[in-house]
Order: structure tokens, then sequence, then C-alpha cells
């Protein structure tokens, strides 16, 4: 009998192990990852773009909110946030509280759909073989988070509004051309309103969206656009060693579900992101981060 019981017992032990390191110690073992991304004219001086995504806060998560209070230290030339930044109706002034210093520095940012809609629990095995966007064509309602006040206060703060929107910031000594777009995973990017070449007399041109969906990707680059940055995918979440990602949750190739890759003629970098649903608390060999990107010139 001992036999029987041993092996059924030894993997709940192991399943219930795997869960605990997941939730308590990875979730909250937050990586700083860096990239030098050559995209700038020759001659001109580099700049640190510190990308953030997908802190999906809620107002609890203290060690959260202190880590990227400390990201201010990297004196960042430009912060980009990606979007699904909201977790819960009431952490507004807790994601301002982690921006802290941050936000007196040059900023841009985008909403994901986590922004608008608050989590709801969902089988995260789905993600395997589905991305979870019919989810939100099958339950169309208002939004119940609070992402107009989110706006107003990053807006208030100086950071551009991109969601369907074209944008400029003097950073540093660079000028700095943007075009970013609302989120495709609840079908409210417009594309067609920024949609044109960029701007020659502009040093760099950013494109930046919350999901990285080919489609879109796409046609950033062939508009000009240097650099695209992108969240969403939580880098997988749950990876498996050696093999990686499970899922990517949009149209974005397993390879490039986190991390700079070269696309089409420009460069993507996708952020693993902050946090995680409330309602999937939890990550496995795909920590949580921020990443700080130091563009140089061309060679």
């Amino acid at each position: 009998m001992r036999k029987l019981y041993s092996v059924p017992l030894a993997l709940a032990g192991t399943g219930a192990a795997t869960f605990g390191y997941a939730s308590l110690v990875e979730r909250n073992w937050f990586r700083l990852r860096r990239f030098e991304v050559p995209v700038l004219p020759p001659g001109r001086p580099s700049v640190r773009v510190l990308h953030i995504s997908d802190a999906h806060l809620t107002p609890g998560r203290r060690r959260l909110i202190d880590w990227v209070r400390s990201l201010d230290a990297l004196e960042p030339d430009l912060v980009v946030n990606t979007g699904d930044s909201l977790g819960h109706r009431d952490a507004v002034g807790p994601f301002l509280d982690a921006l802290g210093p941050l936000l007196d520095r040059p900023g841009a940012f985008v909403f994901g759909s986590n922004d608008l809609y608050s989590p709801t629990f969902k089988n995260p095995l789905r993600y395997v073989w589905r991305t979870s966007k019919s989810d939100y064509a099958k339950r169309r309602r208002e939004p119940d988070l609070p992402y107009r006040e989110l706006a107003s206060s990053l807006r208030a703060a100086g950071w551009l509004d991109l969601n369907n929107r074209i944008g400029r910031l003097k950073v540093g000594d660079l000028d700095v051309e943007f075009g970013g777009i609302d989120d495709s995973h609840i079908n409210r990017d417009r594309y067609d309103k920024i949609a044109g070449p960029v701007d020659p007399q502009a040093d760099v041109h950013l494109g930046v969206t919350h999901s990285p969906e080919p489609r879109n990707l796409d046609r950033f680059a062939a508009d000009g656009y240097d650099l695209l940055l992108a969240g969403h995918t939580h880098g997988g979440q749950v990876c498996v060693p050696f093999y990686g990602a499970l899922a990517t949750n949009c149209g974005i190739d397993r390879p490039r579900v986190k991390g700079l890759h070269p696309y089409n003629g420009a460069w993507l970098h996708v952020s693993a992101g902050l946090g995680t649903s409330p309602t999937a608390p939890m990550r496995f060999c795909c920590p949580p981060e921020a990443s700080l990107l130091t563009l140089v010139p061309r060679t």
C-alpha cells in the first residue's frame, strides 16, 4: 500500500513545491535586463530608455512598487510603459507611487486590455492552443477600471499618450518621434490614424504597442520606425527549461516572445513584464523584468 500511494504523493508534493516557488519566489524575483540597440545616426550621443510593462498592479504589491521606484537610480533618459499597468480598480494611486521620481523624466505610454477591464478567472492552459482575445469579444462591456484617471495622471506629468497617436519629445540631445497604437487584443488599435512615413528630420523613431501583433509590427517597420516596443506576452509566464515559452498569447512567434530581436529592418523589444494577472499569480522560468535599452549609433 505504501508503494501504491508513494508516487501520487510525491507528484502532489512536487506540484505544491513548484507552485509555491512560482507564486512566492520567482514572481517577486525582479530582474533588470540590459541591451544595446544600434538605431541612432552616426555621431549622436547614446540615450537610455527604460521599458516597463505589464505590472498588473494591485494595491498590496509593495515589493513590486518599491522595485519599480528604485529604477530611477538608473537615470534613464526616457521611460516607455507598454500597458497592462492596472490589476485592480484602486491601483492608479499605487502605480503612480511605483513610478515616483520616474514621472519627472520624459515618458510615453499606451494601454493594454487590463488597463480597462478587471481580471477574471480563466483556465491558463487554454493559452497553449488559443489567445485570450476571443474572451473580450464574448464579453463586450463597459470598462470597469479607471484607465481615464491613469491617462490623465500620466499626461499631467508630461508623458505622451500614444494610444493611436503620434508624438514627439526631446530626449537628451535627441529629437525622438513616436507612433503608438491602442491595444489590438481588444480591437482598439487604429494604425490608419498614424500611418505614413516617419519624419526624416527626427533622430530616431519609436513604435509603441501593447501586444506585438505582426500585422501592426509590419506596418511600423514599413513606415520607417527604428525600434518597436511591446509587452503583453509575459515572456510566456510559465516556461519549460531548455524549450522556453509554451505560448505567446498573440501572433508573435515563440522565439521572439521576449527580448531584443531584428524585425523587418527594425529592432523589436518585447518585455516579459513586471507582474501577472491577480487570477494567475505565478511565474516559472520567466522572472518578472524591466529593461534598460541603450540606444547607440549604427555602425
